[in-house]
């Protein structure tokens, strides 16, 4: 069983939260209308093995977005993060 340790709530089971994909993925801007760049950041995706970005939504709890770094191959979970902070430390 998945165990996500929420900043907010603290550790929960994986069934509170809702996968939000690959936190790794740079979305065009919202008033790019290239068809081929949406196309390529929303459906063409790697399946990694391994060490692995991830968002996940609190969705059954503080309603947080979250940055994950989880593995996929074990599930073992590195870190977890508000994704607001990390977004806002990056600029």
């Amino acid at each position: 069983m998945l165990r996500i340790k929420c900043p907010h709530c603290g550790e929960r089971d994986h069934s509170e939260f809702a996968y939000g994909g690959d936190a790794g993925v740079k979305m065009p801007a919202i008033d790019n209308e290239d068809f081929e760049a949406w196309y390529q950041a929303v459906f063409i995706r790697k399946n990694p093995r391994g060490r692995h970005l991830e968002y996940w939504h609190h969705a059954q709890g503080c309603r947080e977005w979250l940055k994950v770094e989880r593995d996929t191959m074990t599930h073992e979970i590195f870190s977890v993060a508000a994704a607001r902070e990390v977004e806002e430390g990056a600029q």
